[in-house]
């Protein structure tokens, strides 16, 4: 699991995550409705639902907001109809990247993705083109402070998890993907909600990018990916030299 976070500690860095939160929960909010609509809404009987109800709690949405997306599934018989899609491709520096999107209408997202891929350095490939460097994990992450290391460790390995890795700033915990939901309950009896709990793209095979002119492209493009409205999550597989890392944390 180590350096599976470090872009996005970059990134998170970055600042601005507040102007971000709305755009997030609207995110969140599209994902509990269709999980409700294609399901149950019971997030008991519903994993998906279930998930996408603690990755709400995890960036602090309020409660309100959670039951009037699951009420929203409801009252949307006939409306619009959210598809989930993959899009894959290379960015600067020849990193994969993968581009998950929640759309309820494909060409429309198809061409922002591909438009973005064009103008911001990188190429859109076909489905699997860069899949075989990543492996589908469940993800979960507490900050540092939650407790000691020894402690989440232990913990964590007591409630099914795979392994555990921490950073300067993070607990981060690799799952099963089937064992996500009961972990993420487990765990939240002991150290509270975490700061993220979701389904993961983990990437086994890494690409180095010493270059950092090129890192920089790499991070504008990924950070137009995701303020795409359909893009719910954008992963990569980068691997930032020492020397990059100081540099970009500079910006």
């Amino acid at each position: 699991m180590a350096g599976h976070s470090q872009f996005k500690n970059i990134m998170y860095r970055k600042g601005a995550q507040d102007a971000k939160k709305a755009k997030v929960f609207a995110k969140l909010s599209r994902e509990i409705t269709v999980a409700a609509k294609n399901g149950t809404p019971d997030p008991e009987k519903n994993p998906r639902l279930r998930l996408a109800i603690q990755a709400a709690r995890a960036e602090s949405m309020p409660k309100d907001n959670i039951e009037r997306a699951i009420a929203k599934a409801s009252q949307t018989a006939g409306g619009d109809d959210y598809t989930t899609i993959r899009y894959e491709g290379y960015g600067p520096g020849n990193v994969a990247i993968i581009v998950e999107a929640l759309t309820d209408n494909k060409n429309r997202t198809a061409s922002n993705v591909r438009s973005t891929f064009g103008k911001r350095g990188g190429n859109m490939g076909e489905t699997g083109s860069v899949a075989f460097n990543f492996e589908r994990i469940g993800f979960i992450q507490y900050p540092l402070s939650i407790a000691g290391v020894d402690k989440v460790f232990e913990e964590a390995l007591n409630a099914g998890a795979n392994d555990v890795a921490t950073d300067d700033e993070h607990h981060d915990i690799e799952t099963l993907p089937d064992d996500l939901g009961a972990v993420t309950e487990a765990l939240e009896k002991i150290f509270g909600t975490p700061s993220v709990s979701r389904l993961d793209w983990k990437a086994n095979v890494k690409s180095e990018v010493a270059d950092i002119e090129k890192a920089k492209s790499l991070m504008t493009l990924i950070e137009t990916l995701e303020d795409d409205d359909d893009v719910q999550q954008v992963y990569n597989n980068a691997e930032f030299s020492d020397e990059v890392m100081a540099e970009l944390s500079k910006e």
